[in-house]
């Protein structure tokens, strides 16, 4: 019987053929996006055609993984996954874009997470999938 404090594994998610560049760029520590050759749109989550201006000339590019906190929200609940507290962000990347993540490697109170603070991405292998998290960038 599993021990009732034991922590699970993060909820992975699935590649699709879509979005295979990305996870693919994530597990060599790379934060890949999108760039559409027609209008110039840095776009995310990955997807066959520019969100923009629908055009099918799109390429992938390797970000530069700095980005600042854009918003937030300090979970007190316990995951199966997380301890408890844990920040679920949206984080806003150089490039444009802005994704949903984890903040790591610092405190986990309002105090510690500032709006508009500088970031940097940070990997987290889960075997065959790393997820992208941020943590406060360094000086």
């Amino acid at each position: 019987m599993a021990d009732p404090g034991e922590k699970k594994p993060r909820p992975l998610p699935q590649p699709t053929p879509e979005t295979q560049h990305f996870w693919d760029g994530t597990k060599s520590g790379e934060l890949r996006l999108q760039k559409c050759g027609d209008c110039g749109a840095v776009y995310f989550p990955p997807r066959p055609v520019c969100p923009e201006c629908s055009s099918k000339n799109v390429g992938v590019f390797t970000a530069s993984g700095k980005a600042t906190l854009h918003s937030y929200v300090i979970n007190q609940r316990a995951h199966p996954a997380f301890d408890a507290p844990y920040a679920i962000a949206l984080v806003k990347l150089e490039e444009g874009p802005v994704l949903m993540s984890n903040i790591v490697d610092c405190d986990q109170t309002p105090e510690a997470l500032v709006i508009d603070m500088p970031l940097e991405v940070t990997f987290e292998d889960n075997g065959d999938i790393a997820i992208p998290l941020f943590r406060p960038a360094g000086d």
